[in-house]
């Protein structure tokens, strides 16, 4: 039996979607963020020394970050769904997709949202952060001009990665900014198996 490691409010729900699009049975090991601070409990420190969510355990193996475990899942699991292969002309802009996620696309939306707690002490960041946010949000929205998914016809892995950056412009209220995007995350936000995450992750406010 798969078991995550979930943090309520966080990246770990879109392991949850993966889960439920790949039909796999998993087990939910629920962490719940402090009311005033939203800091994840300490009692993830003794999972991973971080104290961070996702983490997913496969039996004696244990995997933490969502890019590593989206990929280890399809790998492993997904029996040519949800990823591309070595071989496929699509596998370039899948693994480009799946790490630009985190590795690009979030850095200024999490300087936009630590920054915007210190009020007119983060001012002076703020043109800048705003401008490198449009800058990538833009380009994401370019990306999916006439297309229904980041990679081929049909989901990957890269979409459900992805959904993250989507969420949090949302949570900030400058998706409607960006029409292709906001779209986009409407039709993920539709699919049965995104429902039927939702419906055992309990609270997401993010993207609603």
């Amino acid at each position: 039996m798969i078991k995550i490691h979930h943090l309520n409010e966080s990246r770990s729900q879109r392991i949850l979607w993966l889960l439920e699009e790949l039909g796999l049975p998993y087990e939910i090991v629920p962490y719940f963020r402090d009311a005033a601070t939203r800091l994840a409990p300490p009692e993830l420190k003794a999972v991973r020394p971080l104290g961070k969510s996702p983490v997913m355990e496969d039996g004696a193996v244990k995997i933490a970050e969502s890019g590593a475990i989206i990929e280890y899942l399809a790998a492993k699991y997904g029996d040519g769904r949800l990823a591309r292969r070595e071989d496929s002309p699509e596998w370039p802009a899948y693994i480009e997709w799946l790490h630009y996620a985190e590795g690009s696309a979030m850095l200024p939306l999490m300087l936009g949202m630590y920054t915007g707690r210190l009020g007119e002490a983060g001012a002076p960041l703020k043109p800048r952060i705003d401008s490198e946010t449009h800058n990538h949000i833009s380009y994401v929205d370019g990306a999916l001009q006439g297309r229904q998914f980041f990679v081929g016809d049909s989901l990957t892995g890269a979409d459900i990665q992805m959904s993250f950056v989507a969420e949090v412009v949302r949570a900030f209220g400058k998706l409607k900014d960006y029409p292709n995007l906001d779209a986009w995350i409407d039709r993920m936000h539709a699919r049965p198996a995104w429902t039927a995450a939702l419906a055992k992750g309990g609270d997401y406010a993010l993207g609603r």
